[in-house]
């Protein structure tokens, strides 16, 4: 089965039902299944190979989704792309991907112009002279491709940010994402009647998933790209009448501490995910209180498996707090020593998974991809333990542990216990050369409002708790941290400035 026909299997029986709403403008499942049939028609004829990769280019939107559907529906591999990707990043894509046909938004089409693409081959969402409006297109309504082995056959490549080094692009097949999508829709327990919030951005693997899943079961998709904005997401919540709400850390660190959310109320939100790192467990318990009524699951997963690797029960969220819960519906997780033999609870290993959520790799990168993916296994980089009952608690992630004075240090582990204090929005802690250690800690701290806490007081916090070793020497206040395209703390970005400072100021 081609993945968009799974995506729109409900579209004919539901054709009058919104299935996009943005603003004030909808999109009804009849008018988006046509759209989508017709440009798939367009897409046939624009000579491109069974299996072409075709870049996209936009905010989340009707010409994403339709553009995004289409691609895929007509065999051809959507590659989305965020529009604050970089120059080179865009560049290297283009050219390992040899990318001939894109879908960019008017906004974007400028923005890409330096790469001297091909105008008969750039679709685009309004009426410009030389490009063709997807949403005025003549073609009668074509057919969606059928794939005979979807287990092999991609249907996206998400690439990274790629701001480490040359980005990785993950193979993502038909049958990976059906799979994926069917255990989401299980445990969340979605139905037809369910309408999602969408504010991550559907180059993320997050974000697209809630494209996938919500659509699948027949619910509506609200678009809203002003997060920026928090109270007037909030606002539309309430007046969409949404049933479920999906954010990464910073998003629910910015709603608890700079938003109206704790005095407000949302009777129809009944779940709220959370994915893409760990939040701290104050910010979980915070989150309770603000949302009584609504079941707020803690999950966890990689864009090498697809998306969602396990999730937490939300009637365990106290008793289990901490916790990313265990395996979802078809997906195996196993935490494992050096040796690759299962932990014991209370031992230090690395999370293995396994299933068919499992993706093929990275796009032209063997040696990568066989580090990683091995066995059938994704080896995710991710450090843990187990409880007695089986439930997994993730540390950090072996890159990111600190090596402070020979000691073993995860920054999480004093990240979190520093986001408790009630004027910390976010914290994000990075390692710096120290003489003496080795390496030391630095910490960047955004701070609500007109706060006026110092690193005196946060060193004198820290002193009560952790031994001298897991102390910040350094710390930095700034109005918010940077952000990566999935709006996650991007540490690069932080190594980055701290490099320029202590570079300008030797």
């Amino acid at each position: 089965m081609n993945l968009t026909h799974y995506i729109l299997e409900q579209a004919q029986r539901l054709e009058t039902k919104t299935a996009i709403f943005q603003g004030e403008n909808t999109l009804s499942f009849s008018e988006l299944n046509s759209h989508v049939l017709k440009l798939i028609s367009k897409i046939d004829n624009l000579s491109l190979e069974p299996e072409a990769k075709i870049m996209i280019v936009a905010d989340n939107s009707p010409f994403f989704i339709i553009s995004y559907l289409a691609i895929i529906g007509s065999g051809r591999v959507a590659v989305p792309i965020h529009h604050q990707f970089g120059e080179s990043n865009f560049k290297y894509v283009i050219e390992s991907c040899n990318i001939k046909c894109f879908f960019l938004q008017k906004k974007y089409i400028k923005k890409l112009a330096k790469f001297n693409l091909p105008l008969e081959l750039i679709l685009t969402d309004q009426d410009v002279e030389g490009y063709e409006n997807i949403f005025t297109l003549t073609t009668t309504e074509g057919t969606i491709y059928p794939i005979n082995n979807p287990k092999q056959r991609l249907a996206i490549l998400i690439f990274t940010s790629g701001s480490t080094g040359t980005p990785k692009g993950v193979m993502q097949t038909h049958q990976n994402i059906m799979v994926n999508s069917n255990s989401i829709i299980e445990y969340l327990g979605l139905q037809e009647s369910d309408r999602v919030m969408a504010v991550l951005p559907f180059s993320y693997c997050f974000g697209t998933s809630l494209l996938h899943t919500h659509l699948r079961v027949g619910g509506s998709v609200v678009l809203n790209n002003h997060f920026m904005f928090p109270g007037k997401v909030l606002k539309e919540i309430n007046q969409k009448e949404c049933t479920v709400f999906a954010g990464v850390p910073s998003t629910y660190q910015i709603l608890l501490r700079r938003s109206a959310l704790k005095q407000m109320k949302f009777p129809t939100l009944r779940i709220a995910q959370q994915a893409g790192g760990k939040l701290a467990n104050a910010f979980i318990q915070e989150l309770r209180q603000a949302l009584p009524t609504t079941e707020i699951f803690i999950m966890y997963g990689q864009t090498e498996a697809t998306a969602r690797l396990s999730y937490l029960p939300p009637s365990l969220l106290d008793k289990k707090l901490g916790s990313i819960g265990k395996g979802i519906p078809n997906t195996t997780l196993s935490v494992v020593n050096k040796n690759g033999q299962p932990i014991k609870p209370g031992e230090i290993g690395e999370l293995v998974a396994s299933g068919e959520n499992i993706t093929l790799g990275y796009w032209q990168d063997p040696e990568t991809t066989a580090k990683s993916f091995r066995n059938g296994k994704l080896y995710t980089g991710d450090i843990g333990t187990i409880d007695e009952e089986g439930f997994i608690f993730l540390t950090d992630r072996e890159k990111n542990i600190l090596k402070v004075g020979g000691f073993r240090v995860s920054p999480k582990e004093v990240e979190d216990y520093i986001a408790q204090l009630d004027e910390v929005v976010e914290v994000g802690i990075i390692g710096i050369p120290d003489d003496i250690l080795g390496e030391a800690m630095k910490a960047y701290v955004s701070l609500k409002g007109e706060t006026k806490l110092d690193a005196d007081q946060i060193t004198t916090y820290c002193k009560a708790h952790f031994p001298n070793h897991k102390i910040p020497k350094e710390y930095e206040f700034l109005p918010s941290l940077p952000k990566n395209n999935s709006n996650k703390l991007d540490k690069v970005k932080l190594k980055q400035m701290d490099k320029k400072t202590r570079g300008s100021s030797e």
